[in-house]
């Protein structure tokens, strides 16, 4: 049956089954919908003040779409209910998310789904950054310098706390000359679907906020707090499929600085309230993350496997 949507959206007469999905964390109204003619579509819907960045956002999923990446075909966009919301609506895709799909795979299975994501991520990153962009370093920095300012000015010092400020000023110099692609934004498994026949596709680019920068940036999601075998073998695949089994020292240096970022990020956002994560959560993704690179000595994480023999 229809649940209550606007009825301007175009082609909604043809609507014979809309269901409400209640997954993901956005303050979006998601739908699964049904067409007369057989069509099956994901339907999101905004409020208008989110119009700006959910055309962005829907133009650079034409843009992944468009070179091969499987995700929700782009059908159409824009204003709905009176010009009160935003509406986009996609192609389905049937599958289950990663997580969901990951829980039934063995380590074998998970190693090589990873895979498929970082080759399915670098295919991705050859979409450019806008011209004229702002540099990343320049970004970054700021970004860095909200969260020193967040940690003085909440009082939160701890050893842990110092450890990670002084190695993000130490060694900001890594951030120089950084190549910038268009990113996902929220790369992770919550956000990838497993087809029934095996594929991996990239959904829910609504955390494209960033929409470009450093492309080796996206490899820094895990857990906030938690420490998941199942997503180390999922993550070191991923890394050797995006770099086929070869990637660089020079990753492993960004990939100590970004996680470092986001020890201190954790720690400040879940103290505050601004994250869905208890304090606790933030305090225990900064140590994990001094344990990983052995208090920020080593940058390749403890967890990394270069070659996989189940």
């Amino acid at each position: 049956m229809k649940k209550r949507i606007a009825k301007d959206i175009p082609g909604y007469e043809g609507f014979v089954k809309i269901e409400p999905i209640a997954k993901g964390w956005s303050g979006d109204k998601k739908y699964y919908v049904e067409a007369a003619d057989g069509r099956r579509m994901f339907l999101r819907v905004s409020d208008k003040k989110e119009f700006a960045r959910k055309k962005a956002e829907y133009e650079m999923m034409e843009r992944v779409y468009n070179i091969g990446v499987l995700t929700p075909q782009p059908l159409r966009f824009g204003l709905c209910g009176n010009g009160k919301y935003v509406y986009s609506l996609f192609g389905w895709i049937d599958g289950k998310d990663a997580e969901t799909a990951m829980a039934h795979m063995n380590e074998q299975e998970r190693y090589a789904l990873g895979t498929k994501a970082g080759e399915l991520l670098r295919r991705i990153h050859t979409l450019p950054a806008p011209e004229g962009a702002e540099p990343g370093d320049i970004r970054f920095r700021r970004e860095v310098t909200m969260c020193i300012d967040l940690y003085n000015e909440h009082h939160l010092q701890s050893e842990n706390g110092k450890k990670v400020i002084q190695f993000l000023r130490d060694k900001q110099n890594v951030l120089h000359s950084r190549p910038q692609t268009f990113c996902h934004g929220d790369f992770q498994i919550e956000n990838l679907i497993v087809t029934p026949g095996g594929d991996v596709g990239a959904i829910d680019f609504n955390c494209c906020n960033l929409g470009y920068g450093d492309p080796w940036r996206e490899f820094i999601h895990l857990p906030c707090g938690k420490e998941t075998p199942a997503q180390f073998l999922f993550l070191s695949g991923m890394i050797n499929g995006y770099f086929q089994n070869s990637p660089p020292h020079d990753f492993f240096v960004m990939l100590s600085y970004y996680f470092a970022w986001d020890a201190l990020a954790a720690l400040c956002f879940t103290f505050i309230g601004w994250e869905l994560h208890p304090p606790e959560d933030g305090r225990r993704h900064m140590e994990n993350v001094l344990r990983w690179f052995d208090d920020m000595s080593n940058p390749v994480p403890s967890w990394y496997l270069k070659e996989y023999a189940p």
